[in-house]
């Protein structure tokens, strides 16, 4: 079963989101907070409250996300999709939480999958580089993102023809990832936050865009630094400084990837 849901106050704090049932005809119903309500219904102590750290209103954008998201992230606790969609307008960020999307569950989905000037996020040989497409876009854009871990993004990428008919786009890896909280693949590895950060802030030509949704993700990792967490390195900057202390994999595949890390080859 797949779910679509919204975010509620208790997400910014690990707390589970509240769900809703997709309507009958396949659509997304989002019901999102006003800051206020965040502000009053948060449960976390007062000075680690990430309120303070939304923008004030939610940010204006032509562009609509459709962030696709594994069911195993609803389980974590340091997720950044709920202060993305906090950030954004609820008819500017949908969440469908699953792992299997087909066009008779989800026609809407479908018609969003096949409209030209929808794109999809996911790296690869026959990926463009998104500010190539962004100087020649005039209008308003859809932008499909998948949440989760790069195999299950992969899983969900490849077994789902829908997500194969949006022109596929990438984003060129200049900026390092402030998700220092959480492991990463590679040092040019981002979360889906800052993913979408950057996307919307190329797509709608503003480079604020970026600054004010980063903010509550610093802010998060600041406070988790403060509390006792560590600073996570990615796993290529483990293998190539001799820091990698779990054993490795048995499984070939696994080993290969571990090698073109460490060897500065593109995975």
């Amino acid at each position: 079963m797949t779910w679509v849901y919204s975010v509620s106050p208790k997400t910014l704090q690990g707390g589970r989101t509240k769900v809703l049932y997709p309507n009958s005809r396949g659509g997304v119903q989002e019901q999102q907070p006003t800051r206020a309500e965040l502000g009053r219904s948060l449960s976390r102590p007062q000075k680690v409250c990430l309120c303070p750290f939304l923008p004030v209103h939610p940010l204006k954008v032509s562009t609509c996300l459709y962030i696709i998201q594994h069911p195993a992230e609803e389980s974590r606790v340091l997720r950044t999709v709920p202060l993305l969609a906090a950030c954004l307008p609820p008819d500017k960020c949908k969440i469908l939480v699953g792992r299997r999307f087909n066009e008779d569950r989800y026609p809407e989905l479908a018609t969003v999958c096949r409209n030209p000037n929808t794109l999809i996020l996911y790296p690869g040989a026959e990926a463009t580089n998104l500010e190539e497409v962004a100087v020649m876009s005039s209008s308003p854009s859809v932008m499909i993102i998948i949440d989760g871990t790069w195999s299950q993004a992969k899983d969900i990428f490849y077994k789902n023809s829908l997500f194969r008919l949006p022109k596929q786009v990438q984003l060129k890896p200049s900026i390092s990832s402030q998700y220092v909280i959480r492991t990463q693949p590679t040092n040019t590895c981002l979360s889906t936050l800052e993913c979408a950060a950057v996307a919307l802030s190329i797509m709608e030509k503003n480079k604020s865009i970026q600054e004010i949704i980063l903010h509550p993700l610093q802010a998060l990792c600041s406070f988790q630094l403060q509390h006792g967490a560590q600073i996570h390195h990615s796993k290529e900057h483990l293998l190539k400084n001799g820091l990698y202390d779990k054993p490795m994999p048995k499984n070939k595949r696994k080993l290969r990837r571990m090698e073109l890390l460490v060897n500065n080859v593109k995975i």
